[in-house]
């Protein structure tokens, strides 16, 4: 099995499905040449051309608007969004355009489009580069979501994403990009909806995403030191989300944490947190805690930035907060 990185897992799932199919390229801001900002598709210009490998003025409406004429002319287009808070700027064409056409044509027309970008701390660039934005687009009918955690996932989620006929918004955090993992030998495509249990546990069942799951891994490791056995569980596709995988986990556990980056209030986790209080109340033995960054734009000061953003000992503290609650 070989080693890949989160960074090549991308690369390698892009690239296999352009030899596959012409109909897939790749788009966006200094992605050719410059192999793009985190250097995702560096040497993929050199393989595919200018054609395929397309520079774009620097408009993310634009981009995003010629990537969903294309999708429903029926390519298959992946637009690079630079950094996921410029989806503010192409925010009119994913959420009126992309995500309507198939449901106001009656399914005559599809919008195959998958709108990469990546964010989140860790580097310190400040409040305008870094935000964790994926709630604004689970709230959309019409667009998936998706959020992978690892080199292995990404490869196969970002591969059923541009097989997907809907658009699909697809997330990546920064600082996994240098995550390297030993994948399979052949690309397996994994199905958008489907969670995954990253760590069986017994006691309290905690939900995460992005760089979450592995704060959330370290925190159960030391939870385990303390006798509480922790299952971690890391949805991958935020919508369509899979209730089924997460109830079931609660269900089990009969406590539960919610995990991510993004500011906690109004977050994705609040939604967890909703559909696990409806549908496994009665197995709860302790409220659902929730852990995210604090109400504030992310400060540039790295110690600042650290002091917003949730990490392992945050998670560690939920967990030891809902235990305690039974009187554990």
């Amino acid at each position: 099995m070989p080693e890949l990185s989160y960074r090549e897992a991308v690369r390698d799932a892009l690239s296999q499905a352009m030899r596959r199919d012409p109909d897939v390229f790749v788009m966006g801001e200094d992605i050719a040449e410059m192999g793009g900002s985190m250097g995702v598709t560096q040497g993929m210009l050199a393989e595919f051309g200018p054609e395929r490998v397309r520079n774009t003025p620097i408009s993310e409406m634009a981009l995003a608007g010629c990537a969903i004429g294309a999708a429903m002319q029926g390519m298959r287009p992946v637009a690079e969004i630079m950094y996921e808070d410029f989806l503010t700027l192409a925010m009119e064409q994913v959420v009126n355009q992309a995500a309507k056409h198939r449901y106001m044509s009656g399914g005559q027309v599809k919008v195959p489009v998958v709108f990469r970008t990546q964010g989140g701390a860790g580097w310190s660039p400040g409040a305008q580069h870094a935000q964790q934005v994926e709630a604004w687009f689970c709230h959309v009918p019409g667009l998936k979501v998706v959020f992978a955690s690892t080199p292995t996932d990404v490869r196969g989620l970002l591969w059923s994403a541009i097989y997907d006929d809907n658009p699909v918004v697809f997330f990546e955090h920064r600082t996994l990009y240098g995550l390297k993992e030993e994948v399979p030998d052949e690309l397996e495509p994994i199905e958008l909806g489907k969670a995954r249990i990253v760590r069986e546990g017994e006691d309290v069942t905690v939900i995460a995403t992005g760089r979450l799951v592995h704060e959330s891994l370290g925190a159960a490791a030391e939870a385990e030191k303390e006798g509480v056995s922790v299952e971690v569980v890391d949805p991958r596709t935020l919508q369509p989300l899979d209730e089924d995988a997460l109830v079931n986990s609660v269900k089990k556990t009969n406590r539960c944490v919610v995990a991510h980056e993004a500011i906690t209030k109004w977050g994705f986790g609040a939604e967890v947190a909703a559909v696990v209080q409806h549908r496994a109340f009665d197995f709860l033995d302790a409220p659902v805690e929730r852990v995210g960054s604090r109400f504030t734009p992310l400060p540039f000061a790295p110690v600042m930035e650290q002091f917003v953003v949730p990490h392992e000992a945050d998670v560690l503290e939920a967990i030891q907060k809902t235990v305690s609650r039974n009187g554990n």
